[in-house]
């Protein structure tokens, strides 16, 4: 017996989410239903590329659909999702999940509540490096990240703590599993009034420290993340999916050696991988790669890094 089609729709359909609306068009099992934006035309355009209905507002779009996608401005995630989990909608949120953590905490409260799935959108953690970065960099005692950007006008409602460190901060929080007991930051808003370039070192329980740079005023884009363990050293180009793992052995004579191991993912897509976990998730009726607790938990830190940043 055929198994019936999930049907999808995107609120906001923007810059990525226009991208969400693509990728649910053609994935397996599933059907996008439609799409909503605040622009009438912009909604009606990507509509109509991907074969589905423009919706005129977002509760009319709920009422079609077992699980949305949510990619409108951060200042409105709380309100978007809340609706859709009020409709007892399952919910992929982009990052950061909300603007303030008493926004966060009610959404993870009402879709526990309403039995729904709550999945926050970091796209990083499916990304086909990280799993190689969180398997092999177990035990890291020193990480290294840089996320470098030139400007863009897109996400200027937030920082770029929120806008691209937040992606790191999650990685290292699921890398790592204690809890931060020191955060030093500094930010420096260069071309808006918000933080555009940041730097934060935070030591966490497990005595590991993170010394984490994001910048969206910068000539390059960097994607680089590096793991320091004991006899290991991880590093991981987000930007080209390619990961490194170098490993001190010992050979057949017992000679010390450096082992290497390699991968490269180039064509795997993070964006449909990460859509793909919540459809299954979804019809399973399974816990998300990433929960709304942990787009809670990136969110805190996030805050905890911008409050040292004001103190400074």
């Amino acid at each position: 017996m055929t198994e019936p089609l999930l049907r999808a729709g995107v609120i906001g359909v923007g810059a990525l989410g226009r991208h969400h609306a693509r990728v649910w068009s053609t994935t397996p099992g599933t059907v996008l239903v439609g799409v909503h934006d605040l622009d009438a035309a912009r909604a009606a355009e990507v509509a109509a590329r991907h074969g589905c209905r423009p919706f005129p507002d977002a509760d009319s779009l709920l009422a079609q659909v077992d699980a949305v996608s949510i990619a409108v401005p951060t200042v409105a995630h709380h309100a978007v999702a809340r609706l859709a989990l009020e409709r007892r909608r399952d919910v992929l949120l982009e990052k950061p999940i909300t603007a303030t953590l008493a926004e966060a905490d009610d959404l993870v409260a009402r879709a526990a509540e309403q039995g729904c799935l709550f999945q926050a959108g970091h796209i990083e953690r499916f990304n086909p490096a990280t799993s190689v970065l969180l398997e092999a960099g177990r035990g890291a005692r020193f990480v290294e990240v840089h996320r470098l950007g030139s400007f863009s006008a897109r996400s200027l409602d937030v920082d770029v703590v929120l806008d691209l460190m937040i992606h790191d901060l999650d990685i290292v929080l699921a890398l790592d599993g204690s809890e931060p007991v020191q955060v030093e930051a500094v930010g420096v808003p260069v071309l808006t009034p918000r933080v555009d370039i940041a730097n934060a070192r935070v030591r966490f329980a497990s005595g590991l420290i993170a010394n984490l740079t994001a910048s969206r005023v910068s000539v390059e884009k960097v994607r680089k993340f590096r793991v320091f363990a004991p006899r290991t050293y991880v590093s991981v180009d987000f930007a080209s999916r390619e990961a490194q793992v170098y490993r001190l052995e010992a050979d057949e004579q017992g000679r010390p050696r450096i082992a290497t191991r390699s991968q490269a993912a180039p064509d795997q897509e993070p964006l449909r991988l990460q859509i793909e976990a919540f459809a299954r998730a979804v019809r399973d009726r399974s816990q998300p790669v990433v929960s709304g607790t942990d787009g809670r938990r990136a969110l805190a830190l996030a805050h905890e890094i911008l409050g040292r940043m004001a103190e400074s």
